[in-house]
């Protein structure tokens, strides 16, 4: 395990010495200065800013300045308000709480859709910072901005719409639900591009698919019907599919349909991807069951690796005791699938089975995992081109309105831009007002831990605007 850590510490150092190569490289966006910053008179009130956005040293601000430069004030100012308010247990707990409030009042002053006033403030607070757009227009308007201006190579669309249980639906109830899902995943599929993904969550078809599939059982011919819909456009379209893990009790039956979808769909490339979330302690093993599946039946897996959203609600013994024990695994899983070679942690099924054609998102926030992929594919890059010619698709993945650093920081980093089997998307949630802080909030209930580890974002926002401010008033 010592020998272990000081690998992926070595790595780390060797990615970060590239980020600061890469960075001094890139070329200047709007915001950035030409000139080095220098030592400027400290005063009252430039001790006072600096503490107020907890800025770091010097070399830091230095380089904050080129990653995060294409992002407009406003942006800045809004992330680093938030992540300055979720960071703190008892901001974020009591933001929580009116929040649902509001979303749960029927009362005019409070109710969401009825309190026009009410509506617009969150609308350009916390519904801009993580959500996209309601309408077609809108959501295509803010996606071609995160295209063009922010660079991202592509863009996941989440849709809103979950179903979280509740009283057995009737037959007209089931019917409906199902459509409603078919709908917004066709229309998410119509605002995507080719080589864009779409979220695809099995927990929105109804309260008839979450029971069908918490008891492992085939989804109805109607539901089959929806999702080969979805899944059909998004084939011809040049779309991928994400479908999200779920809790422990949810994700055998989920997993089993994906697997049929797998099959099905990803014959030429990887149109259907599954979740593995890797606070799971076998998670490893049903990683390296489905490849072997893959690599015998002849499709391409696709592979979407995620730290875990529902450790709360997991039975203690299923999931890791430490954040170390998650981090390990999530690394040791990365650097498999990345190498496309069987490991200890993925044991291929027999010594002769070849490793499957894979491809692979990496949907973390987590700097450190980044740095050790990409030190893996900068190695890669580096060897013959017969072998550079034959890497997996890898897609980095960040949500909108998080972590913006190392998602800046990806699109504008050198080796990225050599790689051309690599991108980085942003996930971006759509929907009504309603609809979208409903669903941010069950996520933040869900995965409470990550909403307050939001330093690091923090930090680099308040440099951001610190810099900015710096030269506004002469002093850059």
């Amino acid at each position: 395990m010592k020998s272990r850590v000081q690998y992926l510490q070595r790595l780390n150092g060797q990615a970060i010495a590239q980020r600061h190569r890469a960075l001094s490289q890139t070329p200047r966006y709007v915001h950035q200065s030409s000139q080095r910053n220098v030592a400027v008179p400290t005063s009252p009130q430039v001790h006072a800013t600096e503490q107020l956005l907890s800025i770091p040293t010097e070399p830091q601000v230095a380089a904050q300045k080129v990653v995060l430069g294409r992002l407009p004030t406003s942006t800045v100012l809004r992330s680093y308000l938030i992540t300055r308010m979720s960071s703190n247990p008892a901001l974020l707990t009591l933001c929580f709480n009116i929040l649902r409030r509001m979303l749960d009042s029927k009362s005019w002053l409070l109710n969401i859709e009825r309190n026009p006033v009410l509506s617009q403030i969150l609308k350009k607070t916390f519904y801009a910072q993580f959500c996209v757009g309601e309408k077609k227009d809108e959501v295509v308007r803010n996606t071609d901005f995160a295209r063009s201006v922010l660079g991202y190579d592509g863009i996941l669309f989440e849709y809103a719409l979950e179903v979280l249980g509740g009283a057995e639906p009737t037959a007209a109830e089931t019917a409906q639900e199902i459509e409603t899902w078919r709908k917004g995943m066709l229309q998410s599929v119509e605002m995507a591009k080719e080589g864009d993904f779409v979220g695809l969550k099995w927990s929105g078809l109804g309260r008839h698919a979450l029971h069908l599939l918490q008891a492992r059982q085939p989804a109805t011919p109607e539901m089959w019907s929806a999702i080969t819909a979805a899944c059909d456009a998004a084939a011809a379209k040049g779309v991928s599919l994400l479908p999200g893990a779920e809790e422990e009790l949810t994700n055998p039956g989920l997993e089993a349909w994906t697997l049929a979808l797998q099959k099905k769909y990803n014959k030429d490339r990887a149109v259907v991807y599954i979740t593995y979330q890797c606070y799971l302690r076998n998670i490893n093993q049903r990683l390296a069951q489905h490849l072997a599946t893959a690599s015998q039946e002849g499709y391409v897996a696709g592979v979407k690796l995620v730290r875990g959203a529902y450790l709360t609600s997991e039975p203690k013994d299923v999931t890791f005791d430490t954040k170390e024990g998650t981090d390990g695994m999530y690394d040791a899983l990365t650097s498999t699938v990345l190498k496309q070679s069987w490991s200890e942690a993925v044991p291929g099924p027999t010594p002769t089975t070849s490793f499957p054609r894979l491809a692979i998102v990496l949907a973390t926030h987590n700097a450190p995992s980044i740095n050790l992929a990409k030190s893996i594919r900068a190695s890669q890059l580096s060897g013959p081109s017969t072998a550079t010619s034959s890497l997996p698709r890898l897609t980095y993945a960040q949500l909108q309105g998080m972590a913006d650093e190392i998602s800046q920081e990806l699109v504008q980093d050198a080796t990225m831009k050599k790689d051309h089997m690599a991108k980085v998307v942003k996930c971006m949630t759509w929907g009504s007002t309603s609809e979208c802080l409903n669903f941010l909030l069950r996520r933040a209930s869900e995965n409470k831990e990550a909403a307050l580890r939001t330093d690091e974002t923090r930090r680099a926002m308040g440099a951001e605007l610190w810099r900015r401010w710096k030269r506004g008033v002469g002093f850059a």
